[in-house]
């Protein structure tokens, strides 16, 4: 099968998933490559279509061994038309369970055609100086296996018709892994007020729109799904994740989940 373009459409709120895709894209070589970010909370809402000559490459972040739910949201305004597609997820180095069948099945039902999938590895949204869950993930290791993924993607599509596709296996499980319920007051990242300079990059990169910045940084927590965009974005370190709660998992996650994991791939 010849593939004349190749469209990256991602969720990324700290960038690790859309470096992972654009790594992806670099290997499988074409020179025509677009992107949509479905990340800014006020992106296009109109429908976008991929045609079967294109090859779209679906990308994000591992929540709990799921999708984010928002992530589901956005990804619904894009459709295939028979379109092959690489599905790929990104998780903070403990474990990626059902978000990568999730994607898949959500592709098939959106009109793609998954011919490959990826579990990449992303440095956690908690992860701190004091204690690193995969700090600087993806790093040139990783980007590097992204590329020879690619090049993978592109020999294999040479290979095959798009007509009568071999069968994408990948793991997970359905039923899917249920939600965690919504707490009566989710922790959210605070703002020290002596360091703040009420620059509003936090508000900026906020995907969920859960933060205004006037004569103070108001955090909206039924809004925010604890990304951590923010507190990588404060150029004088003012917004933190202090939280007992995100404090606790992050220590839990340090002290269990430390030992690099390698990037797994699939394809058809």
């Amino acid at each position: 099968m010849d593939i004349n373009a190749v469209k990256l459409v991602y969720f990324s709120p700290t960038h690790t998933t859309q470096r992972v895709l654009e790594g992806i894209a670099q290997g499988v070589g074409c020179q025509m490559v677009s992107s949509l970010d479905l990340t800014p909370p006020h992106g296009p809402n109109q429908m976008v279509e991929v045609d079967g000559n294109t090859l779209t490459i679906l990308g994000a972040p591992v929540y709990s061994g799921r999708l984010p739910a928002v992530a589901v949201q956005r990804l619904q305004r894009v459709s295939g038309s028979d379109s092959p597609a690489v599905i790929v997820v990104v998780y903070g180095n403990r474990a990626y369970e059902d978000a990568l069948l999730e994607l898949k099945d959500m592709a098939m039902a959106r009109g793609f055609i998954p011919i490959a999938g990826a579990a990449f590895i992303g440095e956690h949204s908690y992860s701190t100086p004091a204690m690193p869950i995969a700090p600087g993930r993806p790093d040139a290791a990783d980007i590097a296996k992204a590329v020879a993924f690619g090049q993978q993607v592109r020999a294999r599509l040479m290979q095959m018709s798009i007509a009568d596709p071999p069968p994408l296996s990948v793991p997970g499980n359905f039923p899917y892994k249920e939600r965690r319920p919504a707490l009566e007051t989710p922790p959210t990242p605070t703002t020290i007020a002596d360091l703040c300079t009420l620059c509003g990059l936090c508000a900026d990169v906020c995907p969920t729109a859960a933060i205004a910045v006037d004569e103070a940084v108001i955090t909206n927590a039924r809004a925010c799904i604890q990304c951590c965009a923010c507190t990588r974005i404060c150029p004088t370190a003012a917004r933190v994740m202090e939280d007992p709660r995100i404090l606790r998992t992050a220590a839990w996650l340090y002290e269990n989940h430390s030992a690099r994991k390698e990037p797994e791939t699939f394809i058809a």
